[in-house]
């Protein structure tokens, strides 16, 4: 038997909601509100709600769903189970309650250290020669670079679609011979692939052979695992055997009946064309489980192939668990124009909180310019050559150096730094300053990226994770923290040039920023030190994307490298910011394998004792291959204004070492 069912709720008048994953609304507090739950193009569906009365749902159903706090009542509706599931989630924090999401669920691998690098891509490059040309000038102009990007039509011929898994022999004649450039080079590739195949290729037909397509007879069965082990025999010989490093899983929704037409349609119409498209291939009540499954297989495969390479597999669907399968979901084919941006940091707030701990977007939307199909609908017909865009750009990029995964992508118009300018101008100059801002944080990056996997911890944070005492915070939805030490403020409002390189003037170049109660923060750009519980008026000229540090933070930032690997004779900075007593649990491993699940890590704690005014630096727990076995350290001790800074250089052996300032 199936049923529709319903989870009524009755909330507390104060309380705030989170979650149900990434859609397009830029809604943050879903109080008031109302969402469908399925998966396309621009919504990723985890049904997860985290409240700040401190519990969470788990919604244990995978089929079309909708969630109403408006005049209908306040509920989770389903469309078709046998029973109504769900788990209630205590906290109270929101750290305890995404610890017990990932018990339930499943706990989060550790991605290597290269994705947290800078991940460079387009609509697309199409040969090999061009690849690697790009990686040279970022070489040449010395701009960290970590991962490049093949998108589609890597296949021969323009009509074998994503999934045909092999490489043209035209445009890339020697496969194995390009990868090891690019290795050469200190960069990685990833490569796009497919769910759909059609019109007879190789691995279409290997599938229609063996009755492993649904009933569009274009999209493999991910539910058969057997099917799924074909999809990754497929990929691994004609990609992953040449020595590729990433998966970018596209489409894998993967049923689309709207992605046409001049107009959007209305909500409720698209809910229903769309279910309706999906439900005649997939079982109603599996309808927004097809990426978690397609990742399943990936996962798995890939694993059983290699231990040497920790699997990478950004897609654009997401469900409640897929984070045990190493993913990162991404926002879709966004367009840019100014309320996107805007919408966008809510979205990966709903997402992350959920549980699912990576996600990222198109630095600079997919679609710049403005076409007659509704979705391309950007605002910039003349891409990068147009000023507004290159503001917007530069935001964009700002706001994309604090997320999981820092990355450019887009159509319409080219997305390398040179393409906004030469150095010494405005736009190419800070662009560059916020990918080596990236690189210099990497180690704080990487560690908190350690915790995500070994504490259940969440990088990317709304404002209730850390301030859920603060009710101030709760419909704060442009503004988030970064691991537990950095408040994100992205400028989400043009300041300078609009549309058509027309200049804005008399724009103060500032914007507010809610600084949460309950501690002092520091201006990361000039160490002034605010009281919170205020609102300030922030900063904010072209190369400043406001960004605070709360007091008691411990923060280590690295030397200006080139990619993630590279070895450098410069101290590590430890930036102590005082006002709190803090610790920081400082991690690292060999950076690409899955030995780190045999205990190949090291951590370091690292606490400061305010009152005491002394900085301690406990013993070094674990080790890992290459591991060096003595650092030099900066220790910089910051007390308000760039005069109040103290430092001390020491070498640090893995013993404990105090040090008073």
């Amino acid at each position: 038997m199936a049923y529709h069912t319903k989870l009524e709720f009755v909330w507390d008048k104060e309380e705030a909601l989170y979650g149900l994953g990434s859609h397009e609304e830029g809604v943050l507090n879903l109080r008031g509100t109302h969402q469908y739950l399925y998966q396309q193009n621009m919504k990723a569906v985890v049904p997860v709600l985290v409240s700040t009365n401190g519990y969470g749902i788990v919604v244990d159903s995978y089929s079309t769903m909708k969630f109403h706090d408006d005049i209908h009542g306040s509920y989770i509706w389903t469309d078709m189970d046998s029973e109504m599931d769900y788990y209630f989630v205590y906290g109270p924090g929101f750290d305890q309650i995404v610890k017990n999401y990932r018990y339930l669920t499943g706990k989060a691998p550790l991605l290597p250290k290269w994705t947290f690098g800078y991940v460079q891509s387009k609509e697309r490059y199409k040969t090999q020669e061009e690849l690697i040309s790009v990686i040279k000038e970022y070489r040449q102009r010395q701009i960290p670079l970590d991962l490049i990007v093949l998108d589609w039509r890597s296949w021969t011929g323009g009509d074998l679609w994503g999934g045909q898994k092999s490489f043209d022999p035209e445009r890339f004649p020697n496969p194995t011979e390009m990868m090891e450039k690019i290795h050469k080079l200190n960069a990685k590739l990833m490569v796009s692939i497919w769910p759909i195949m059609n019109n007879e290729g190789p691995n279409h037909l290997e599938m229609k052979q063996k009755g492993y397509l649904l009933g569009n007879k274009a999209t493999y069965d991910a539910f058969n695992e057997e099917a799924r082990n074909i999809y990754w025999k497929q990929a691994n010989e004609g990609i992953f055997s040449h020595g590729t490093d990433a998966w970018w899983c596209d489409c894998t929704e993967p049923f689309e009946a709207d992605w046409f037409g001049e107009i959007k349609l209305e909500p409720e119409e698209r809910l229903f064309i769309n279910t309706q498209e999906a439900k005649k291939y997939l079982d109603p009540g599996y309808i927004n489980a097809y990426s978690l499954l397609h990742s399943k297989g990936l996962y798995e495969n890939q694993r059983q192939t290699t231990e040497r390479k920790r699997v990478v597999n950004l897609t654009r669907s997401s469900f409640a668990g897929q984070q045990k399968y190493s993913t990162i979901t991404w926002s879709g084919d966004i367009a840019a124009n100014w309320e996107t941006m805007r919408n966008q940091i809510a979205d990966g707030l709903n997402m992350c909180v959920t549980g699912i701990p990576y996600w990222t977007l198109d630095i600079g939307a997919f679609f710049v310019s403005n076409r007659d199909q509704w979705f391309w609908d950007g605002d910039y017909q003349e891409g990068c050559e147009d000023l507004g865009y290159r503001e917007l750009y530069v935001r964009w990029l700002q706001y994309g150096a604090f997320l999981p995964m820092f990355r450019s992508h887009g159509t319409d118009t080219p997305r390398e730094v040179w393409r906004f300018g030469e150095p010494g101008t405005p736009f190419y100059d800070t662009l560059v300053k916020y990918i080596k801002l990236r690189y210099r944080l990497l180690p704080y990056i990487y560690s908190v990226a350690g915790w995500v996997t070994h504490q259940d911890y969440t990088m990317m944070r709304t404002l209730a994770f850390d301030f859920r005492n603060d009710p101030n915070t709760y419909n704060v939805n442009d503004q988030y923290m970064f691991g537990p030490s950095f408040l994100v403020n992205p400028v989400t409002d043009p300041m300078y040039y609009e549309s058509g390189s027309v200049e804005i003037e008399g724009v103060a170049k500032k914007r507010s920023v809610y600084l949460p109660a309950g501690t002092e923060w520091y201006d990361f750009w000039t160490n002034q030190r605010h009281r919170g519980g205020q609102t300030i008026e922030a900063h904010a000229d072209l190369e400043t994307m406001p960004l605070y540090v709360r007091a008691g933070s411990i923060v280590p930032i690295g030397p200006t490298i080139q990619y993630t690997a590279e070895e450098s004779n410069d101290p590590l900075e430890i930036h102590v910011f005082k006002g709190k007593d803090g610790s920081f649990l400082l991690y690292d491993d060999e950076g690409d394998t899955y030995e780190y699940e045999k205990g190949a890590y090291a951590t370091i704690t690292l606490r400061w004792e305010d009152q005491n005014n002394c900085l301690v630096i406990e013993d070094r727990q674990g080790t890992y291959p290459g591991m060096k076995m003595s650092m030099k350290l900066l220790l910089i001790i910051i007390d308000g204004g760039k005069e109040n800074v103290d430092q001390k250089n020491i070498t640090y052996n893995g013993e404990q070492t105090i040090i008073d300032f």
